[in-house]
């Protein structure tokens, strides 16, 4: 029987992105996104500056999303918001509006984790793209989470190995901040790598078993080896720059698909999606690209607008929540941690 047709208000705001989509079924009707600058003078996220940004942008957010969508707000069924994980002053903001929303109209509130919506943005509707069939596995690569997942069903997920210290993308922007580039500086590294020899130079890789990942040896092999030619040439990161951020990429692109290769094959799947804010490096799409190719792999990889935080990929988690009937209530609260 056909389900009975859903409009779903989403709402992001886990860390410096505050964001407002409207799904329609599995449809996106609009995925408005507001930035914040304010946090390239610091070399990062300063979470005290985020929640005042989010509680400045959340109502025009919001208010655009609606208008965008072609809707009002007596259409729309359910508001879902991301309960976490994520910064704990960004999270209540989301958190409360969202509540507020659902009990001034009435409607149900459905809480969604953060790192499941990355995952689930692969089944957006797209007519360019695919979706996966179950099971696959996810790579779920961002600035704070680095995971490998077992789907087996919409809601029926696994983290089957995780970084047991930093993540890739804080690699990737730590890595950045030793050669001089400003905050955020993954997208950086991925646009000079472009020009540079990805073998030039070669860094410490970790050797844990598993399917968990570590990137801190591999920050402290660049630290050192950046510190110890800098002694010889003043002017070598200037002079290797290209070359640098190369190596640097594919050092890291190496450890991540060192781990998923190594799932695939122990669990027999070959359909295998990248999802999270680092799916969108270039080099990282480029090579599980060509690997599978060379393993016969189903790659699915969602539009670039779908791998950075935003509330789209909420409000389809939450649409998948709702037909189940899996409401939140009033009390429910902001989990900086909360559990896969």
């Amino acid at each position: 029987m056909r389900q009975k047709d859903t409009i779903i208000l989403g709402i992001e705001s886990s860390c410096d992105d505050t964001s407002a989509a409207v799904s329609f079924n599995t449809r996106i009707l609009s995925n408005v996104i507001a930035g914040q600058k304010v946090h390239q003078d610091y070399g990062g996220v300063v979470p005290e500056l985020a929640s005042r940004v989010h509680q400045q942008n959340i109502i025009p957010v919001v208010d655009t999303a609606i208008k965008k969508a072609g809707i009002s707000k007596k259409d729309i069924d359910a508001v879902a918001f991301t309960r976490g994980p994520g910064l704990m002053g960004s999270l209540l903001v989301g958190t409360s509006f969202a509540k507020a929303f659902a009990l001034s109209m009435d409607i149900p509130l459905i809480e969604v984790n953060h790192m499941v919506g990355h995952v689930l943005a692969h089944f957006i509707d797209d007519e360019n793209k695919g979706k996966p069939d179950f099971p696959f596995l996810c790579l779920t690569v961002s600035g704070g989470h680095t995971q490998i997942v077992l789907v087996e069903d919409y809601l029926k997920l696994k983290v089957i190995g995780s970084t047991i210290d930093d993540a890739a993308g804080e690699a990737f922007d730590k890595s950045a901040k030793l050669l001089g580039f400003p905050y955020p500086g993954g997208p950086l590294i991925d646009k000079f790598a472009k020009e540079g020899n990805p073998f030039a130079f070669s860094f410490a890789k970790p050797n844990i078993g598993s399917y968990d990942y570590s990137f801190s040896g591999l920050k402290t092999s660049i630290l050192y080896f950046l510190q110890k030619q800098q002694e010889i040439n003043p002017s070598f990161i200037e002079t290797h720059l290209n070359d640098l951020c190369a190596s640097i990429q594919q050092s890291i692109i190496e450890i991540l698909l060192k781990k998923i290769t190594k799932a695939a094959t122990d669990f027999k799947i070959n359909q295998i999606a990248i999802a999270g804010g680092v799916s969108a490096n270039s080099g990282l799409r480029n090579a599980i690209m060509d690997l599978g190719t060379q393993k016969n792999w189903k790659i699915f990889i969602p539009k670039f607008e779908y791998c950075t935080d935003n509330a789209a990929m909420i409000a389809i988690t939450g649409k998948f929540m709702y037909d189940r009937g899996l409401h939140a209530d009033q009390n429910v609260t902001a989990l900086p941690r909360m559990p896969f």
